[in-house]
Protein backbone atom coordinates (compact mmCIF):
# COMPACT_ATOMS: atom_id res chain seq x y z
CA UNK A 1 0.00 0.00 0.00
CA UNK A 2 2.87 2.40 -0.53
CA UNK A 3 2.00 5.97 -1.30
CA UNK A 4 -1.85 5.03 0.12
CA UNK A 5 -2.18 4.16 3.80
CA UNK A 6 -0.36 7.77 4.72
CA UNK A 7 -1.67 9.97 7.70
CA UNK A 8 -4.79 11.31 6.09
CA UNK A 9 -6.05 8.18 4.53
CA UNK A 10 -5.64 6.75 8.05
CA UNK A 11 -7.28 8.82 10.10
CA UNK A 12 -10.40 9.07 6.93
CA UNK A 13 -10.56 5.03 7.16
CA UNK A 14 -10.84 5.59 11.56
CA UNK A 15 -13.70 8.26 10.66
CA UNK A 16 -15.72 4.99 10.03
CA UNK A 17 -13.82 2.17 12.26
CA UNK A 18 -12.95 2.24 15.71
CA UNK A 19 -11.93 -1.24 15.85
CA UNK A 20 -10.15 -2.14 13.10
CA UNK A 21 -6.47 -2.32 13.21
CA UNK A 22 -4.72 0.18 10.89
CA UNK A 23 -1.25 -0.05 9.03
CA UNK A 24 0.82 2.21 7.87
CA UNK A 25 2.24 2.50 4.15
CA UNK A 26 5.75 0.00 4.30
CA UNK A 27 8.43 2.99 5.66
CA UNK A 28 12.06 1.51 5.00
CA UNK A 29 14.30 1.67 8.08
CA UNK A 30 17.08 3.74 6.20
CA UNK A 31 14.63 6.57 5.74
CA UNK A 32 13.07 6.00 9.66
CA UNK A 33 17.21 6.29 9.87
CA UNK A 34 18.43 9.04 8.24
CA UNK A 35 14.87 10.90 7.21
CA UNK A 36 12.19 13.41 8.23
CA UNK A 37 11.28 11.11 11.16
CA UNK A 38 8.22 13.25 12.04
CA UNK A 39 7.07 13.20 8.58
CA UNK A 40 6.99 9.44 8.10
CA UNK A 41 6.34 8.19 11.78
CA UNK A 42 3.83 11.03 13.34
CA UNK A 43 0.04 10.30 13.47
CA UNK A 44 -3.24 11.33 14.89
CA UNK A 45 -4.21 9.44 18.54
CA UNK A 46 -7.61 9.14 16.82
CA UNK A 47 -5.95 6.05 14.55
CA UNK A 48 -5.57 3.93 17.48
CA UNK A 49 -4.75 1.01 17.35
CA UNK A 50 -2.65 0.86 14.53
CA UNK A 51 0.78 -0.97 13.29
CA UNK A 52 4.37 1.01 11.76
CA UNK A 53 5.00 -1.49 8.99
CA UNK A 54 8.60 -1.55 8.34
CA UNK A 55 10.96 -2.44 5.31
CA UNK A 56 14.19 -3.38 4.93
CA UNK A 57 16.89 -6.68 5.78
CA UNK A 58 19.70 -5.03 8.26
CA UNK A 59 19.16 -6.40 11.46
CA UNK A 60 20.68 -3.44 13.25
CA UNK A 61 18.96 -0.78 10.99
CA UNK A 62 15.19 -1.96 11.34
CA UNK A 63 15.99 -2.56 15.48
CA UNK A 64 16.75 1.59 15.42
CA UNK A 65 13.52 2.06 13.16
CA UNK A 66 11.51 -0.49 15.49
CA UNK A 67 12.71 1.81 18.76
CA UNK A 68 12.00 5.20 16.90
CA UNK A 69 8.35 3.75 15.61
CA UNK A 70 7.80 2.94 19.42
CA UNK A 71 8.81 6.25 20.71
CA UNK A 72 6.22 7.35 18.74
CA UNK A 73 2.89 5.64 20.34
CA UNK A 74 2.35 2.42 17.49
CA UNK A 75 0.70 -0.48 18.76
CA UNK A 76 2.95 -2.85 16.36
CA UNK A 77 5.45 -3.19 14.46
CA UNK A 78 5.16 -5.55 11.24
CA UNK A 79 7.92 -6.45 8.98
CA UNK A 80 7.08 -6.83 5.07
CA UNK A 81 8.43 -9.54 3.53
CA UNK A 82 5.76 -9.84 1.15
CA UNK A 83 5.87 -7.08 -1.36
CA UNK A 84 6.78 -7.23 -4.96
CA UNK A 85 7.44 -4.83 -6.11
CA UNK A 86 11.01 -4.05 -8.20
CA UNK A 87 11.90 -0.79 -6.44
CA UNK A 88 11.69 -2.86 -2.58
CA UNK A 89 13.16 -5.51 -4.51
CA UNK A 90 16.63 -3.71 -4.78
CA UNK A 91 16.70 -2.66 -1.20
CA UNK A 92 16.62 -6.71 -0.80
CA UNK A 93 13.53 -6.68 1.25
CA UNK A 94 10.30 -7.28 0.42
CA UNK A 95 9.14 -10.81 -0.94
CA UNK A 96 13.03 -11.63 -1.64
CA UNK A 97 13.69 -11.47 1.93
CA UNK A 98 11.31 -14.97 2.16
CA UNK A 99 14.76 -16.67 0.52
CA UNK A 100 16.43 -15.93 3.21
CA UNK A 101 14.25 -17.03 6.23
CA UNK A 102 17.44 -17.30 8.76
CA UNK A 103 18.07 -13.09 8.12
CA UNK A 104 14.09 -12.55 8.58
CA UNK A 105 14.63 -14.30 12.00
CA UNK A 106 17.71 -12.28 13.00
CA UNK A 107 15.96 -8.93 11.78
CA UNK A 108 12.72 -9.88 13.93
CA UNK A 109 14.98 -11.23 17.05
CA UNK A 110 16.78 -7.48 16.75
CA UNK A 111 13.52 -5.60 16.77
CA UNK A 112 11.70 -7.58 19.12
CA UNK A 113 14.97 -6.70 21.43
CA UNK A 114 14.84 -3.03 20.30
CA UNK A 115 11.32 -2.41 21.42
CA UNK A 116 8.40 -3.54 23.68
CA UNK A 117 5.93 -3.87 21.05
CA UNK A 118 4.51 -6.89 19.66
CA UNK A 119 6.58 -7.41 16.26
CA UNK A 120 4.64 -9.04 13.41
CA UNK A 121 5.76 -10.86 9.95
CA UNK A 122 4.11 -9.83 6.30
CA UNK A 123 4.70 -12.07 3.89
CA UNK A 124 3.74 -14.50 0.53
CA UNK A 125 3.13 -18.13 0.35
CA UNK A 126 6.21 -18.44 -2.12
CA UNK A 127 8.59 -16.81 -4.48
CA UNK A 128 8.69 -17.39 -8.45
CA UNK A 129 8.29 -21.34 -8.46
CA UNK A 130 9.55 -21.99 -5.11
CA UNK A 131 5.48 -21.88 -4.07
CA UNK A 132 4.72 -25.14 -2.34
CA UNK A 133 3.74 -25.60 0.71
CA UNK A 134 6.66 -26.70 2.42
CA UNK A 135 8.30 -24.00 1.44
CA UNK A 136 6.41 -21.30 2.95
CA UNK A 137 6.10 -23.60 6.13
CA UNK A 138 9.42 -24.09 6.45
CA UNK A 139 9.75 -19.42 6.84
CA UNK A 140 7.08 -19.70 9.31
CA UNK A 141 8.79 -22.32 11.17
CA UNK A 142 11.97 -20.33 11.39
CA UNK A 143 10.65 -17.72 12.51
CA UNK A 144 8.19 -19.23 15.03
CA UNK A 145 11.73 -20.58 16.07
CA UNK A 146 13.17 -17.07 16.74
CA UNK A 147 10.07 -16.35 19.21
CA UNK A 148 7.37 -14.98 16.29
CA UNK A 149 4.21 -15.84 17.14
CA UNK A 150 2.21 -13.23 14.65
CA UNK A 151 1.71 -13.69 11.13
CA UNK A 152 -0.01 -12.32 8.22
CA UNK A 153 -0.46 -14.47 5.09
CA UNK A 154 -0.94 -13.15 1.80
CA UNK A 155 -2.03 -16.43 0.32
CA UNK A 156 -0.64 -15.78 -3.72
CA UNK A 157 2.90 -16.46 -4.37
CA UNK A 158 4.68 -13.25 -5.25
CA UNK A 159 6.49 -13.06 -8.60
CA UNK A 160 9.80 -11.20 -8.71
CA UNK A 161 10.36 -11.75 -12.15
CA UNK A 162 8.09 -11.41 -15.17
CA UNK A 163 5.18 -10.05 -13.27
CA UNK A 164 4.82 -6.50 -12.35
CA UNK A 165 3.17 -5.65 -9.39
CA UNK A 166 0.08 -4.90 -10.49
CA UNK A 167 -0.18 -8.00 -12.04
CA UNK A 168 1.20 -10.02 -8.88
CA UNK A 169 -2.20 -8.79 -6.86
CA UNK A 170 -4.29 -10.89 -9.72
CA UNK A 171 -2.01 -13.46 -11.76
CA UNK A 172 -0.71 -15.62 -8.98
CA UNK A 173 -3.82 -17.73 -7.68
CA UNK A 174 -5.19 -18.04 -4.26
CA UNK A 175 -4.59 -20.90 -1.94
CA UNK A 176 -6.50 -20.17 1.07
CA UNK A 177 -5.51 -23.55 1.85
CA UNK A 178 -2.30 -22.93 2.73
CA UNK A 179 -3.21 -20.06 5.75
CA UNK A 180 -5.26 -22.52 7.14
CA UNK A 181 -2.58 -25.39 6.99
CA UNK A 182 -0.18 -22.89 8.73
CA UNK A 183 -2.44 -22.60 11.42
CA UNK A 184 -2.80 -26.30 12.11
CA UNK A 185 1.02 -26.97 11.65
CA UNK A 186 1.75 -24.30 14.21
CA UNK A 187 -1.80 -23.90 16.99
CA UNK A 188 0.15 -21.40 19.50
CA UNK A 189 0.60 -18.75 16.35
CA UNK A 190 -1.70 -16.15 15.12
CA UNK A 191 -2.23 -16.37 11.39
CA UNK A 192 -4.26 -12.84 9.44
CA UNK A 193 -5.38 -13.99 5.93
CA UNK A 194 -4.70 -11.49 3.04
CA UNK A 195 -5.24 -11.42 -0.11
CA UNK A 196 -8.31 -10.76 -3.10
CA UNK A 197 -10.75 -10.38 0.36
CA UNK A 198 -13.34 -7.92 -0.58
CA UNK A 199 -16.52 -8.53 1.53
CA UNK A 200 -16.94 -8.40 5.28
CA UNK A 201 -18.94 -11.71 4.15
CA UNK A 202 -16.16 -13.29 3.14
CA UNK A 203 -14.28 -11.99 6.74
CA UNK A 204 -16.28 -13.88 8.49
CA UNK A 205 -15.93 -16.98 7.29
CA UNK A 206 -12.69 -16.76 7.50
CA UNK A 207 -12.79 -16.19 11.33
CA UNK A 208 -15.43 -18.72 11.80
CA UNK A 209 -13.09 -21.17 10.29
CA UNK A 210 -10.39 -21.35 12.17
CA UNK A 211 -8.12 -18.14 11.14
CA UNK A 212 -7.24 -15.45 13.77
CA UNK A 213 -7.87 -12.03 11.97
CA UNK A 214 -8.38 -10.74 8.28
CA UNK A 215 -6.21 -8.19 6.25
CA UNK A 216 -8.26 -6.11 3.76
CA UNK A 217 -6.28 -3.56 1.72
CA UNK A 218 -7.37 -2.56 -1.55
CA UNK A 219 -11.28 -3.20 -1.64
CA UNK A 220 -11.57 -0.87 1.86
CA UNK A 221 -9.30 1.43 -0.06
CA UNK A 222 -11.52 1.26 -3.59
CA UNK A 223 -14.57 0.67 -1.03
CA UNK A 224 -14.34 2.75 2.06
CA UNK A 225 -17.88 3.01 3.28
CA UNK A 226 -17.61 -0.78 3.55
CA UNK A 227 -15.76 0.20 6.64
CA UNK A 228 -18.79 1.47 8.44
CA UNK A 229 -19.91 -1.85 8.90
CA UNK A 230 -16.92 -4.04 10.75
CA UNK A 231 -17.24 -2.48 14.19
CA UNK A 232 -21.35 -4.39 14.38
CA UNK A 233 -20.84 -7.40 11.88
CA UNK A 234 -16.81 -8.34 12.85
CA UNK A 235 -16.84 -6.74 16.43
CA UNK A 236 -20.35 -6.97 18.12
CA UNK A 237 -20.72 -3.56 18.65
CA UNK A 238 -24.58 -2.04 17.78
CA UNK A 239 -25.17 -0.91 14.30
CA UNK A 240 -23.37 2.32 13.52
CA UNK A 241 -25.66 5.45 13.59
CA UNK A 242 -22.43 7.24 11.49
CA UNK A 243 -23.45 8.45 7.51
CA UNK A 244 -21.51 9.55 4.70
CA UNK A 245 -22.79 13.09 5.18
CA UNK A 246 -20.85 12.73 9.08
CA UNK A 247 -18.00 11.94 7.46
CA UNK A 248 -18.00 14.47 4.87
CA UNK A 249 -18.23 17.10 7.80
CA UNK A 250 -15.56 15.62 9.87
CA UNK A 251 -12.82 15.29 7.57
CA UNK A 252 -13.88 18.87 5.87
CA UNK A 253 -13.19 20.14 9.53
CA UNK A 254 -9.93 17.77 9.39
CA UNK A 255 -8.71 19.68 5.69
CA UNK A 256 -9.39 22.82 7.69
CA UNK A 257 -6.76 21.90 10.06
CA UNK A 258 -4.26 20.36 7.75
CA UNK A 259 -4.51 22.61 5.44
CA UNK A 260 -1.90 25.30 6.89
CA UNK A 261 0.84 22.59 6.95
CA UNK A 262 1.56 23.22 3.00
CA UNK A 263 -0.07 23.83 -0.42
CA UNK A 264 -0.67 20.57 -1.25
CA UNK A 265 -1.64 19.46 2.06
CA UNK A 266 -5.74 19.31 1.17
CA UNK A 267 -5.56 17.75 -1.70
CA UNK A 268 -3.22 14.88 -0.72
CA UNK A 269 -5.43 13.96 1.85
CA UNK A 270 -8.86 14.83 -0.11
CA UNK A 271 -7.74 11.96 -2.73
CA UNK A 272 -8.34 9.54 -0.11
CA UNK A 273 -11.92 9.85 0.11
CA UNK A 274 -12.57 9.58 -3.72
CA UNK A 275 -14.48 5.71 -3.44
CA UNK A 276 -16.66 6.82 -0.52
CA UNK A 277 -19.64 7.83 -2.85
CA UNK A 278 -19.07 4.55 -4.30
CA UNK A 279 -22.21 2.88 -5.60
CA UNK A 280 -24.45 6.09 -4.80
CA UNK A 281 -26.05 8.49 -7.73
CA UNK A 282 -23.94 11.56 -8.57
CA UNK A 283 -20.73 9.51 -7.68
CA UNK A 284 -18.71 9.98 -10.87
CA UNK A 285 -19.70 13.28 -10.15
CA UNK A 286 -17.98 13.60 -6.52
CA UNK A 287 -14.69 11.70 -8.33
CA UNK A 288 -15.11 14.24 -10.71
CA UNK A 289 -14.79 17.01 -8.58
CA UNK A 290 -12.03 15.98 -6.38
CA UNK A 291 -9.74 15.26 -9.60
CA UNK A 292 -10.05 18.54 -10.49
CA UNK A 293 -7.39 21.44 -9.52
CA UNK A 294 -9.64 23.65 -9.98
CA UNK A 295 -12.06 23.14 -7.35
CA UNK A 296 -9.20 22.94 -4.89
CA UNK A 297 -8.41 26.20 -6.13
CA UNK A 298 -12.25 27.31 -5.81
CA UNK A 299 -13.32 25.54 -2.38
CA UNK A 300 -9.49 25.02 -0.69
CA UNK A 301 -10.36 23.05 2.65
CA UNK A 302 -13.88 22.81 2.00
CA UNK A 303 -13.76 21.13 -1.42
CA UNK A 304 -15.50 18.09 -0.07
CA UNK A 305 -18.76 20.25 0.55
CA UNK A 306 -17.97 21.44 -2.89
CA UNK A 307 -18.08 17.92 -4.26
CA UNK A 308 -21.15 16.89 -2.21
CA UNK A 309 -22.89 20.30 -3.82
CA UNK A 310 -22.06 19.10 -7.31
CA UNK A 311 -23.44 15.65 -6.60
CA UNK A 312 -26.66 16.69 -5.02
CA UNK A 313 -27.43 19.19 -7.82
CA UNK A 314 -26.78 16.08 -10.55
CA UNK A 315 -28.66 13.63 -8.48
CA UNK A 316 -30.79 14.76 -5.75
CA UNK A 317 -32.23 11.61 -5.08
CA UNK A 318 -28.77 10.57 -3.33
CA UNK A 319 -29.75 13.08 -0.65
CA UNK A 320 -31.04 9.74 1.56
CA UNK A 321 -28.42 7.21 0.79
CA UNK A 322 -26.33 10.16 2.61
CA UNK A 323 -28.38 10.44 5.27
CA UNK A 324 -28.49 6.46 6.07
CA UNK A 325 -26.63 4.85 8.48
CA UNK A 326 -24.61 1.70 7.14
CA UNK A 327 -26.78 -1.29 6.18
CA UNK A 328 -25.41 -4.66 5.37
Amino acid sequence: MLDWTDRHCRYFMRLMSRHARLYTEMVTAPAVLFGNKDLLLKFDASEHPVACQLGGSDPEDLAKAAAAAAQYGYDEINLNCGCPSERVQKGAFGACLMLEPGLVAKCFAAMREASALPVTIKHRIGVDHQDDYDFVQNFVGTLYEAGCRDFIVHVRTAFLKGLSPRENRDVPSLKPDYAYRLKKDFPLAQFCINGGITTLEACRDFLETGLDGVMVGRAAYHEPWLLSRVDHELFGEPPSTLTRLDVVHAMTQYLHRIAPEHENAVRNAARHTMGLMNGLSGARLWRRTLSDPRAYKEAGADVLELALSSMLQAAPAAADDLSAPPHP
